[in-house]
């Protein structure tokens, strides 16, 4: 039997620290490895496509982004790379969760995201062992079938949703939601304009909407805009039938989004609700 190897995610240096020396009082019982460890989201989907770990000992609160929404976007991952690996791409299998934190009441939801176990601060070393004993065996075994999990459909997690993984030159890349000045629908993707660059997200607007109602506005049919972003309106003119005698000038309204030079055109049918909130 192999030995399993590890990745720690803690935002916490001391909770870090306790479970590395965790790890190697229990090499005796419980032989293992542990390939890294990170304090952020974006620091550990970074590592754990690295080091590809067998298991990843996975805080619950963490800033920017709960360790539950963390281990929906690895489940993601793996099920994008399983979709792309007719394209040469190597599947990406997803590791197993076991969640280590001082609180009690995330156990439902951890278990919602196909955890394996669900530790509570501070750990014992026996109670840690049995832990990945458990997992380890039940991977050797064939029982928790890698593939199977990854074929499985994304949970939508009950979790409020801080950032949107795109799957970009087989990376993972974590945009937050608060960095997004507006979605707009281009053929098949939706791209994610942001002050620094834009990201292809293969995400529905109406799925966006109906999720980020209370963070993004429709103001047309093939775009969404933060409502923290609208500086205001303006009007705009274009020309109708130019190469005719029936020349017209048409007016519209457009909106003024922060740090950006594109100007969004506002749909008649969302005119209403764009005004009201530029008053």
């Amino acid at each position: 039997m192999t030995k399993p190897t590890i990745f720690i995610v803690d935002d916490e240096a001391p909770a870090r620290q306790r479970l590395t020396t965790l790890l190697t009082d229990i090499q005796a019982e419980c032989p293992c490895e542990l390939v890294g460890e990170a304090s952020m989201a974006q620091a550990a989907l970074d590592g754990i496509q690295a080091h590809q770990p067998d298991i990843v000992l996975l805080d619950v609160q963490m800033p920017g982004m709960t360790g539950l929404e963390l281990a929906q976007h690895l489940r993601q991952r793996a099920l994008e790379s399983k979709k792309s690996a007719l394209s040469s791409q190597a599947v990406i299998a997803s590791p197993s969760i076991i969640f280590v934190t001082a609180y009690d009441e995330y156990a439902l939801k951890a278990f919602e995201v196909h955890a394996m176990d669900y530790l509570l601060k501070p750990v014992r070393a026996t109670r840690l062992a049995e832990a990945i004993q458990r997992v380890s065996h039940m991977q050797n075994a064939a029982t928790l079938s890698v593939n199977h999990a990854a074929t499985q459909p994304a949970l939508v997690l009950p979790t409020r949703r801080q950032a949107f993984s795109v799957l970009e030159r087989n990376r993972v890349l974590l945009v937050p939601v608060a960095e997004v000045l507006f979605l707009k629908a281009e053929q098949k993707y939706v791209t994610v304009h942001t002050r620094a660059r834009n990201y292809l997200l293969e995400e529905s607007l109406t799925s966006l909407e109906e999720e980020m109602s209370d963070r993004l506005v429709r103001v047309h049919r093939n775009a969404l805009v933060a409502r923290n972003a609208i500086m205001g309106v303006e009007r705009a003119t274009s020309i109708v039938d130019a190469d005719s005698e029936n020349e017209k000038i048409s007016e519209s309204w457009q909106v003024i989004v922060r740090d950006c030079t594109e100007r969004l055109p506002i749909s008649r049918r969302q005119w209403p609700v764009i005004k009201a909130l530029v008053r």
